[in-house]
């Protein structure tokens, strides 16, 4: 059959969209795979030694500490009190509290909170010239959380949302005080919402200046409706999740501190054995600190990508008429909502594959505890896991961006303002050698891991009869470790890998 004109230039126009199609997904699988390798390192970097060696050392490391202490670990010591000095009646923290130096820092968070607004609002709209950007996500999303890790729940103190209610009720009295009881059946339910939220956001949004600004209204919001309907103290310790993230952070710190109530130190880590998980809400938020983080990196890695876009079962191909690399376009918003409820189930998916090996646990174990109270004594266990995969996977973006606020400082707005001298300072990234990024992410993995493995067995020494019931018991949550350590390792090697010829 001899095609006509107009069918030959049907075919034509076909043909270019298809190309064109074709070189559209070429581009942004060329932008994907450069967002993937500046999720690690940025360049290309191939391990001394085969992976494999990697996993085989940290596991092996694993159950070296695991037979250490099962042997030094006994209940008595499980048991005993932790240590702790009383710093409260020293002299600095006597001059401190005189100066009301809480309540100066509280003053200043709400001010840095409404410059980030204002920026934002009024200042420039290129991220890396604009203040908001650069504090919000580096200096106080990650360089603060890691601080809290050091120095103890700090931002309990100067929440800037607790000093903006304050600041409400010197001219609204009662305001702060709540209209309802909190609900006991809410738990830690709008603080996991919410942060489920942010992380959505912060993965999926492109966020910007003025967009920033207009979410941190909107979280003021939320956080000031929240307190007028159930009181500060019950919305600040239940909602506000950024309260609830730092403040399960701080049970690492050595450095136990209770606004108006306590201020000590302690051994490093231990603050995870005083007190446990209160209901599955906040277990779910535990994992969900280790999922999310574990998400953000396996997403960038070459597997995930194909497991949609390679579409080895066919069926994207058998709905669409062709391959889904050519319909990226159209896909796009799909594969969005793919990954979208992949994040969200992440804490519930871990939630489960924990349970079991709890379940395995509670029964090597014995003992009268249910499944529901063993699960939430060892939830805390796994925040130091957490803490080491956010650091590992964003501790870079720390050092390249976080120097820059010295000059954005003296520029909020991005007008070319010098207004204390510093504008031209720490403008250069530090860039660590990729040798020994690679090297401090292992290590760091491993440690929380191990860190982690001595959590749960002083927890299980308190929790079952013998010490070998509870050595026992221990077995599952140390091969579930070894598959954390194992995959942590993996998705962090993944866009290294990827590189190599």
């Amino acid at each position: 059959m001899t095609a006509t004109p107009n069918s030959a230039r049907s075919k034509s126009g076909h043909a270019s969209l298809r190309t064109t199609t074709a070189r559209a997904a070429s581009a942004a699988l060329t932008l994907w795979h450069g967002s993937a390798a500046a999720h690690s390192f940025g360049r290309i970097y191939n391990l001394p030694v085969p992976f494999w060696l990697y996993v085989y050392g940290a596991s092996a490391a694993l159950l070296l500490s695991f037979l250490i202490l099962g042997y030094f670990m006994t209940a008595p010591r499980a048991q005993a009190p932790a240590r702790s000095v009383d710093l409260r009646h020293r002299r600095w923290v006597g001059a401190l509290r005189r100066l009301r130096f809480t309540r100066i820092l509280g003053w200043l968070a709400l001010g840095l909170l409404l410059l980030c607004i204002a920026t934002g609002l009024w200042g420039s709209r290129d991220p890396y010239r604009n203040f908001n950007m650069t504090f919000f996500w580096v200096v106080f999303v990650l360089g603060f959380a890691y601080l809290t890790a050091l120095i103890g729940d700090l931002y309990a103190a100067i929440n800037p949302w607790r000093a903006l209610a304050h600041l409400i009720g010197t001219r609204w009295h009662g305001f702060a005080r709540g209209r309802l009881r909190y609900p006991e059946r809410l738990g830690y339910w709008p603080a996991l919402v919410l942060y489920m939220a942010f992380i959505w956001i912060e993965l999926f949004a492109f966020v910007r200046p003025f967009k920033l600004a207009v979410l941190l209204g909107l979280y003021s919001l939320i956080t000031l409706s929240g307190v007028w309907l159930y009181g500060a103290g019950a919305w600040l310790r239940h909602g506000e999740f950024f309260g609830v993230f730092l403040r399960l952070i701080a049970k690492m710190a050595p450095i136990d501190y209770v606004p108006g109530h306590r201020l000590r130190l302690r051994a490093p880590f231990t603050g995870a054995l005083q007190g446990h998980a209160a209901d599955w809400s906040l277990l779910l938020f535990v994992l969900f600190m280790l999922s999310s983080t574990a998400f953000d990196g396996l997403r960038a890695t070459v597997p995930w990508f194909q497991l949609f876009w390679g579409d080895a079962t066919g069926l994207i191909e058998g709905w669409i008429g062709q391959k889904p690399i050519y319909a990226y376009p159209w896909l796009r918003p799909y594969y969005l909502a793919y990954e979208s409820i992949w994040l969200l189930a992440s804490p519930f998916l871990y939630l489960s594959v924990y349970l079991l090996f709890v379940a395995v646990s509670r029964w090597l174990g014995g003992g009268t505890a249910g499944l529901r109270e063993v699960a939430l004594r060892f939830g805390y266990s796994l925040i130091p896991i957490a803490l080491v995969y956010h650091v590992t996977h964003y501790y870079t973006l720390l050092l390249n961006q976080g120097p820059k606020i010295v000059s954005l400082m003296s520029d909020p707005f991005g007008y070319g303002w010098n207004l204390f001298g510093t504008a031209g300072l720490l403008r250069a990234p530090i860039l660590p050698d990729p040798g020994t990024v690679w090297h401090t992410q292992v290590g760091l993995i491993l440690f929380g891991h191990i860190v982690s493995v001595y959590l749960a067995h002083v927890e299980a020494l308190r929790l079952f009869p013998t010490p070998r019931r509870a050595l026992l018991s221990q077995v599952p949550m140390l091969l579930l470790m070894v598959a954390f350590t194992a995959a942590g390792l993996w998705i962090l090697a993944q866009p290294i890998q990827s590189g190599r010829g």
